[in-house]
């Protein structure tokens, strides 16, 4: 197992110093999903919320939220971002939304916070548009699903 990259040899926080790195191509998807009552999806599915259109909401917040990664996480490299995709699926079947957010760059470090940061906040965004119809919604599985670039290489969740 590798060490932990933002711990100095004292045991103390501090930030990976990037600046001898190479400059690379890098990507990186994650995703995650919300459960919610049938009702509460179906509202969002017909467009019938009051608030507006849930799902384009929760897809600018997420891409919003990639942008500002580095504000958020103290450690975190602000890095210029080429793009940031976000899926929003839902699935009638379970009573859930699917997302899906790819984030890519030109840069020193990795993406995969970025793309982490997406999903969280679009279904936070989801969370919160609805929660006057239904505080019983579960964000859950958020996870890292695939990474490129940099010296690592790739690496991509098995299953």
């Amino acid at each position: 197992m590798s060490k932990l990259t933002h711990l100095n040899e004292s045991g103390e926080a501090h930030m990976v110093d990037v600046g001898a790195k190479p400059v690379t191509a890098r990507a990186a998807a994650a995703e995650g999903l919300i459960r919610m009552q049938p009702e509460t999806l179906r509202l969002i599915m017909e467009g019938g919320h009051k608030k507006g259109d849930v799902l384009a909401v929760a897809r600018v917040a997420g891409i919003l939220a990639a942008k500002k990664t580095a504000e958020l996480i103290p450690l975190c490299h602000a890095i210029p971002l080429s793009s940031v995709e976000i899926e929003l699926t839902p699935d009638t079947a379970q009573s859930l939304v699917h997302a899906r957010a790819t984030a890519r760059t030109q840069a020193q470090t990795g993406v995969e916070m970025e793309a982490l940061t997406a999903v969280e906040i679009a279904l936070l965004t989801i969370y919160d548009m609805c929660k006057a119809v239904d505080r019983g919604m579960t964000i859950t599985d958020i996870r890292l699903l695939s990474k490129s670039g940099g010296r690592s290489g790739e690496w991509k969740r098995e299953g």
